[in-house]
């Protein structure tokens, strides 16, 4: 098998991939919290799991994948401040807890199907978790890693000599800067402790999901309570794939408290490794700037479709950063990957043959790009130099049908549309504008932009020259 290089943040440096297992494995992604529609930030980082998961697959292993629905526990803040995200969405839209799971996991399927992105193996719940939780949590009790309050049972932060140790953060400017201690509990030992079971008390009082347990504290009766976030990843990991796992990956939000969290409990617990690779991808940002609800730039896929936008333009889109890189979305850059995709669907169409063989020579570039961290942008620069090859249309055709298998753009599928044919006047007014352009009369040039758009067809530009769409 070829050697695979990914860049690891528990070390900082990139790696060779040494599986568990020879020829497999083992991947868990955070997925998401199932209380609102996810924006298109969530959804590049599920792209980029995919993305991953496929080329582990291309290159010759057996991926066991677990994407994970997060449906109670996740508190308004990571550091267990707040209401539950999930009884926010319930008191929203006056549904219960699981009727909201319900709709945003469907929202989130059907989303995730638009993108093309394969299923992972399992997609657990964490409500479907409880049993185990309140099994783990006893062990880290039994352990003296963890200690009960009336309000809640926390993890014991000191007793982990190693909890900083992925993001390398000193704990002291981590605890006053943070806000941990968020549950108002007076008996809490150490403000960086967090909750790795809530009791229905306190500003828990009135949870809307809660479950009866072995915990003690006199204001509950049962120990009727709910898990903390971070634990329900720890043993969807152990349950689904085992206390060591190859690779977890998420935003690189995750890694101060979450993914932090997740180390220490499953470490204290299990007594071994947890993770042996962490990947870690970046932000979309929206022009320059974070996504924000207030400023109405938390797009969903759902506003992608309703400006008519392909969601495999939006895919093509997040291929074009890599993985650990922030991406800046704007509507014009957007834009450009449809006009890219189309393009590229057109071209696929002209070859106009039946595929022949995959070219050797040019599938070791792809997989020597692929294997250096998923270089995912360098291989698509592939696309042109192939195009521009002495390939036979054969050859070319099963190539790039081969490195779709990682790039998910649905090309056999669009190559079984006719090429589209561009009408002669539309082609007369196309010259028309590039006579224009060239002589700067730029205010014609728009006014034959307009005449096109009117007549169904968008203007492309670029170094080439100009080109039209069928809108």
């Amino acid at each position: 098998m070829k050697e695979i290089y990914l860049y690891n943040t528990l070390s900082r440096q990139k790696e060779i991939f040494a599986p568990l297992k020879k020829g497999r494995v083992s991947f868990y992604y955070c997925g998401p919290t199932v209380y609102w529609t996810q924006h298109i930030g969530n959804l590049r980082g599920m792209v980029c799991a995919d993305l991953i998961n496929r080329s582990f697959d291309y290159l010759g292993y057996r991926v066991k994948m677990v994407r994970n629905y997060t449906d109670v526990g996740h508190l308004s803040s990571d550091n267990d401040e707040g209401e539950d995200k999930m009884a926010t969405g319930a008191m929203r839209e006056s549904l219960a807890p699981a009727a909201i799971a319900e709709k945003y996991i469907k929202i989130y399927q059907q989303d995730t199907a638009a993108l093309n992105i394969i299923n992972p193996t399992f997609t657990p719940r964490a409500t479907d978790q409880i049993k185990e939780i309140i099994s783990f949590v006893k062990v880290l009790l039994a352990k003296g890693y963890a200690y009960t309050t009336k309000l809640a049972i926390y993890f014991a932060v000191d007793k982990f000599p190693e909890y900083s140790k992925l993001s390398r953060q000193d704990l002291s400017k981590n605890i006053s800067s943070a806000g941990h201690g968020a549950v108002s509990d007076s008996e809490k030992k150490n403000p960086a402790d967090f909750a790795l079971w809530f009791f229905k008390a306190g500003s828990h009082k009135k949870a809307l999901q809660f479950w009866p347990s072995p915990f003690y504290s006199p204001l509950v009766k049962d120990g009727e309570g709910f898990p903390g976030w971070h634990i329900e990843c720890s043993v969807m990991v152990k349950r689904y794939l085992g206390d060591t796992i190859d690779i977890h990956m998420g935003g690189i939000e995750h890694i101060p408290v979450h993914h932090t969290n997740e180390i220490a409990t499953s470490e204290a617990a299990n007594g071994v490794k947890f993770v042996d690779y962490w990947l870690h991808n970046a932000h979309l940002l929206v022009d320059n700037k974070k996504m924000a609800k207030s400023e109405g730039t938390s797009y969903s896929l759902a506003d992608i479709k309703v400006r008519n936008f392909n969601p495999i333009a939006l895919r093509y889109f997040f291929l074009q950063a890599h993985y650990r890189s922030n991406q800046n979305f704007t509507w014009e850059a957007l834009g450009a990957a449809q006009s890219g995709l189309d393009n590229l669907f057109n071209k696929i169409r002209e070859l106009a043959v039946k595929p022949g063989r995959v070219d050797k020579k040019w599938q070791e570039k792809f997989i020597e790009i692929i294997a250096n961290d998923f270089n995912i942008p360098a291989s698509l620069a592939l696309i042109t130099e192939i195009f521009k090859s002495d390939l036979s249309p054969a050859v070319k055709l099963a190539t790039l049908f081969d490195f779709d298998k990682i790039w998910g753009l649905n090309l056999k599928v669009a190559a079984k549309f006719k090429a589209a044919t561009i009408p002669i006047e539309i082609k007369k007014l196309l010259v028309l504008r590039e006579e224009a352009r060239a002589a700067k009369n730029f205010s014609r040039s728009d006014e034959l932009r307009k005449e096109l758009e009117s007549m169904g067809y968008k203007v492309e530009d670029n170094e080439a020259g100009s080109r039209a769409i069928k809108i």
